[in-house]
């Protein structure tokens, strides 16, 4: 017999973690064996080694998604006790391969690594994350791979055009042209890719399309993969219009950082309700990365922890 200890900062997490009537703990102490007591601010587990090792995984991932998000949900159970039997995917066994020119992109955290392996096995993805932590890259990366491994026939990358509190109504040219500025991140992501002549050939033959969220409307995407940037910036109305234009054999990512919505402060994003409404539908799946998976220059890591405290809290709207 063994015997280990988790701690919490507030006890009222152990409470939710618990679930009503300790619903929660009966899961998990059920599946994982051992005896489970609360003593003040920590968890104890007792059993054989295993036992007590098994239950420190699935609390501890409970526990930081109880931080993360507020709350802790039914699949959140059901995936940390998956989870606890088998070993998470590293950023080598998720490399992609671009199959251009030998470049591959090799998920640089462990979260950019949960990223890729969740969109491997889910048709449609969140993914929920600060800036530089490679939310749009790595999307971009793994429609290249699927475009390359003809998985799919089709990639479409799609940005809501929200000004980030600057009127650009000035810009001269036609429309494509003035929404070219919110197109560009997307556009910077495939010439990192891909040579300047490949992405050429691509969009001549509309291989690859980039185009604004309002263009969406009354189109079906068949084989397509679809990604949807600075998803956050979606109002509920026009996330159920890009949603529902997945056709048959298509896939989905769409990303955004909720510490960036640009929406009146009156209109919820379309991207935290998507993620509460769907959320527990069979192939669909969110991940939330956090400042550790941040991989721009080092001073962006400094500059989004420098402006947490400012931020809101967080808990929009969510399970």
């Amino acid at each position: 017999m063994s015997e280990t200890n988790l701690a919490f900062d507030d006890p009222e997490q152990i409470m939710q973690l618990f679930g009503p009537r300790d619903h929660n703990l009966r899961r998990i102490r059920d599946t994982v064996g051992g005896e489970i007591f609360l003593r003040g601010d920590q968890i104890t587990f007792r059993g054989t080694d295993e036992q007590t090792r098994r239950g420190m995984e699935v609390f501890q991932s409970l526990k930081e998604r109880l931080v993360q998000r507020g709350n802790v949900r039914e699949e959140d159970i059901d995936r940390a006790l998956n989870g606890s039997y088998r070993p998470t995917a590293s950023p080598e066994q998720t490399t992609i391969d671009l199959f251009e020119k030998s470049r591959k992109v090799v998920p640089r955290t462990a979260g950019q690594a949960e990223y890729v392996q969740l969109a491997k096995e889910n048709e449609l993805i969140f993914c929920i994350g600060p800036a530089g932590c490679g939310k749009t890259y790595l999307a971009v990366a793994m429609a290249v791979n699927a475009l390359r491994m003809e998985q799919v026939k089709k990639i479409v990358l799609v940005r809501p055009a929200v000004e980030a509190g600057e009127k650009l109504g000035f810009l001269p040219g036609d429309l494509l042209a003035k929404v070219n500025p919110f197109l560009r991140p997307l556009l910077d992501a495939l010439h990192d890719m891909l040579d300047h002549e490949q992405i050429t050939r691509y969009m001549e033959r509309d291989v690859i399309e980039i185009v604004p969220l309002a263009f969406m409307r009354g189109r079906t995407l068949n084989n397509t993969f679809i990604i949807l940037d600075e998803g956050q910036n979606t109002t509920i109305t026009q996330m159920k219009m890009f949603l529902t234009r997945m056709g048959q054999g298509s896939r989905i990512v769409a990303t955004g950082d909720v510490t960036q919505i640009d929406l009146p402060p009156q209109v919820q994003s379309g991207l935290t309700d998507a993620v509460e409404r769907l959320s527990g539908i069979k192939g669909v799946a969110t991940v939330r990365l956090t400042g550790k998976d941040i991989v721009r220059h080092r001073l962006v890591k400094e500059i989004v922890k420098a402006y947490e405290p400012d931020e809101p809290p967080g808990k929009v709207h969510r399970k």
